[in-house]
Parts: C-alpha cells; structure tokens; sequence
C-alpha cells in the first residue's frame, strides 16, 4: 500500500481533471450519494464559485482514495470553509474509500488545519456520513443532530404501492388517475433520454406552479446548473424524470435521482389548470412503483416536512450539522 498524500485543488481546471479518478471513488463509498457526485458538483462549481476553490484530493499512489469538496467564503478578516454542492444539495459529505477510512479522515482533518479558516461548516450529513467521524484538534466543535428532516419510505414487499403506501393515499391516487383520464388520454413516461427537453417542461411547470408565490427554487442560475448536472446524471443512468401527459399536452414532471437501493425525488412541477387532477400525484406513484422494480428499497423524498410526504408514509429522518470554530491566527 503506497503511502497517502494530499492535494489541494485550488483552480477550476484541475477539479474537471479530477473527474476520471472521482468516480472509481465515489463508487467504492457505500454512503455516497448522487449529490457527491462529480455528475452534480463539478457543474455546482462551474455554475456558482462563490469562493476559493479548497478542495482536499488523498491518494494512494495514482488512486484517489479521499476527497473533500471545499471552499473557502471570504468575510474581511474571517473566512468560511463550506462544501461544494451546499444550499442545492440535500446531502452532503466526503468521500473515503473503504480501507483507507480512518487514514483518509485523519489527513483531511490535517489538511484542513492548514487553510486560513475561521468555521468549517459542514451540514445535511446522513447518518452514515464519513464526516462525522473528523476529529479536528484544538478547535471548538457544535453538533446538531437534528439539522434537516428528509422524510423517507421504506419499500417492501412485492407490490410496493399496496405493502408501503397508506390506503388513504392508494385511494387517492386511483381517484387522480381516473379524474385524469376523464380529461383526455394520458400517457406517463420516462424522459430522461433527452434531458434538455424535459428540463424545459420542468422549468415551464415548475414556473407556473408557483407564479406569484415567490416563482419556486429554479432561479436563473439554477437553471443553468440543472443544464449541464442532468446530461451528466444521464449518462451515468442516475436520473429518473418522468412527465405525464393528457392529450399530449405534458401537464406534469417529476425530476428525481436513483442509486443502488435508494430512490430520490428531487423537484416536479405541473400546470395549475390541472391540478384537480394532481398529476404530481400520479407522477409520484409511478416513480416509487419505477424504484421499486429497479431494486430501491427506499424512497426518499429528500430535505422539508411538507405535509405530501406523510401522506404517502414516509417517516423523518434527520440528518447532521458540524461546525468547527477556531481562534483568528
């Protein structure tokens, strides 16, 4: 085993490069998610670079065994360590390959002392987080255990609507189908083969849902990221987006993740002169049944204890904040 070194990456070129090497890793990490992914924070960079890039690459000779996806926020005379991805991403963490853990953790924590930072910010942490077994010397550490509910429901059984999914909201679902196909002909589809084509639905439904109460979350310069995220989510066969359609007119889009046994619904949007017929329901349904078959065992409906999510018997699981603060030097 060759000797671990560290890397900070500190200009945009040389995180692209680090690409090819972060996806061996980023598969090797059993509690890695899609937003750990280069898929979703090299465009995060390219899109936002609110700092200096800071980002921690370990290796193991020519093997990239560890990262830590940072910045550094400037305030005057104090600064801020953030992670890559923050604000957009639901989860967030480093990434340490299996065997080298507990070395990977201890150099990062090494490295990290080394930068010009007042705080290390680090929040939505899952449970099983690598970060939260850091241990940084002679600084001051909070823990909030309970930083953000992301509701999840369990999938089991063979039918994964009938043995998940509360009666009340089968009932409803059946009823939204029907009041749906009473309006015309419907037809509910994958759309994730041409990702710029739907990200355009999503943007139009999205916009509509919530004109006039605050427009939603896809603000220009989201938009420009979820153009380059969602290709490259894509092409690795992370993304599930769906849309719904009542005489080809698509009137409903559900735009979600999925990797390994874990499903993830990220964002939909539908048009308001449908909503008796809640094609945001329908498009639901269709994607846990979808995880289902695809081996999900979970399907998690990701930050925000929005009423929707119980009704299909999702339960709260919260994930972590840490936060170190050292003395100005």
């Amino acid at each position: 085993m060759s000797a671990l070194h560290a890397d900070i990456i500190r200009h945009h070129g040389a995180l692209d490069e680090l690409e090819p090497h972060w996806w061996p890793l980023w598969l090797q990490c059993s509690c890695a998610t899609p937003f750990q992914s280069p898929a979703w924070l090299v465009p995060w960079w390219r899109t936002f670079a609110p700092g200096d890039l800071s980002a921690i690459a370990v290796w193991s000779g020519s093997e990239l065994v560890g990262l830590a996806p940072l910045y550094l926020e400037r305030n005057g005379s104090s600064s801020r360590l953030l992670p890559i991805g923050i604000s957009l991403s639901d989860y967030l963490d480093v990434l340490c390959a299996p065997k080298f853990e507990e070395a990977v953790r201890t150099l990062i924590a090494e490295t990290v002392l080394s930068l010009e930072w007042s705080q290390w910010i680090l929040p939505d942490l899952p449970t099983e987080a690598a970060s939260l077994n850091l241990v940084l010397p002679n600084t001051e550490e909070s823990l909030s255990a309970t930083h953000a509910a992301c509701p999840v429901l369990a999938l089991v059984g063979d039918d994964a609507l009938t043995c998940s999914v509360p009666a009340r909201r089968r009932r409803q679902l059946r009823r939204a189908l029907r009041a749906a196909q009473r309006k015309g002909r419907v037809t509910i589809k994958r759309a994730d083969a041409a990702p710029q084509m739907f990200l355009g639905q999503l943007i139009r439904l999205h916009s509509a849902r919530w004109a006039g109460q605050g427009d939603g979350v896809l603000t220009d310069s989201a938009i420009r990221f979820h153009r380059e995220a969602l290709p490259r989510l894509a092409a690795k066969n992370l993304a599930r987006c769906w849309v719904i359609e009542i005489d080809d007119a698509v009137v409903g889009t559900y735009y979600g993740f999925h990797h390994r046994d874990r499903a993830y619904a990220y964002l939909g949007g539908f048009d308001p002169a449908y909503a008796d017929e809640n094609p945001g329901t329908i498009l639901i349904g269709e994607a846990i049944v979808s995880a289902h078959q695809d081996g999900a065992r979970e399907f998690d409906f990701l930050r925000g204890r929005e009423s929707y999510k119980y009704g299909w018997g999702a339960v709260d699981r919260w994930t972590a904040q840490r936060v170190w603060t050292r003395s100005a030097r």
